[in-house]
């Protein structure tokens, strides 16, 4: 049984978040360390680009064309969950129980290092669940794609990960950061990119305030 209470404006700085589930073991589910679902996503889609090669007759140009081209959809993909999925609208209980379970936890702790990606069991379900769309659509072209699309996936869990854990640092991704920040501590409703903002421009999410970059860098980020 799930026990999250949504609050409004309500953001803890603890390093751990409140159980979803009253059963610990179920609630242990909810969390993972971030190096499995990376190590699973890379693991995943070095296997995928080997049995493209052995199963075959894509040239490499084909291969890494097809590769960069679903890390390229990541991205977009990306973006849309996060905004249409994870930030929908709660027009029911139901739903707000699921937006809350999925995501809202994530903005009232953002601190917990254990639920800053999605856990392996969910993360298997899903690989596998887009390889047999993916090959559903693309048929052989399917392989390659998906390894991109896999390896966009763990780059993104990494820069999540990353700019909840770690100080910003003094260079061009230094923005992805504060974008983030914003996202989090001014505005849920902008800024749904996080590993890339190239969507967020693209479909007109990035906030209209000049001075919102700024006093998120003066309050110190996420």
């Amino acid at each position: 049984m799930s026990t999250q209470k949504s609050r409004s404006n309500f953001v803890s700085n603890e390093d751990i978040s409140i159980p979803l589930f009253k059963n610990k073991w179920l609630d242990k589910l909810t969390r993972t360390h971030i190096s499995i679902p990376v190590s699973l996503f890379i693991l995943y889609a070095i296997g995928l680009i080997v049995y493209t090669k052995y199963t075959t007759d894509l040239s490499n140009l084909q291969v890494v064309g097809l590769f960069f081209g679903g890390w390229f959809f990541f991205t977009f993909a990306e973006y849309m969950v996060h905004k249409n999925v994870y930030h929908m609208k709660p027009k029911s209980k139901l739903r707000k129980k699921i937006t809350y379970t999925m995501h809202g936890i994530h903005h009232d702790y953002p601190k917990d290092k254990s639920r800053l990606a999605m856990p392996p069991v969910l993360s298997i379900f899903i690989g596998t669940l887009l390889l047999l769309v993916f090959e559903l659509i693309l048929d052989i072209y399917s392989f390659s794609f998906l390894a991109g699309f896999l390896v966009g996936y763990a780059g993104y869990l990494l820069v999540h990960y990353t700019v909840h854990v770690f100080h910003p640092p003094n260079n061009a991704f230094k923005a992805l950061w504060t974008n983030h920040a914003i996202h989090h501590y001014q505005n849920p409703q902008v800024l749904f990119g996080v590993s890339s903002p190239l969507w967020d421009y693209i479909l007109g999410t990035v906030p209209k305030e000049k001075n919102a970059r700024k006093r998120v860098e003066v309050s110190g980020g996420v």
